[in-house]
């Protein structure tokens, strides 16, 4: 789970356009702390998804709660890539 969180920090670092990732914990809050909007979030799944391979975001699958911190987030990208491997495996 940490190379999650360092990769979601990293796609972080990028969207946001900030210098780097010091500040941004797991239990950072997406919209309230930094400041995501709709557009912000699409985004962020889409370097998130060239970032981490096999990641393939399913919008059928998202819900709010995984955008509430970085660390459930987290949590939604390793469920994602476990069904990708249960797929494959």
């Amino acid at each position: 789970m940490t190379a999650i969180i360092e990769s979601i920090k990293k796609a972080l670092v990028e969207v946001l356009n900030v210098e780097n990732a010091d500040n941004i914990k797991p239990s950072t809050t997406l919209f309230d702390e930094l400041s995501l909007d709709s557009t912000s979030v699409l985004e962020l799944l889409m370097v998130l998804e060239d970032e981490i391979d096999g990641l393939s975001v399913d919008p059928e699958t998202l819900e709010p709660q995984h955008f509430e911190t970085v660390e459930s987030l987290a949590i939604y990208i390793d469920a994602q890539l476990e069904d990708v491997r249960d797929h494959v495996g």
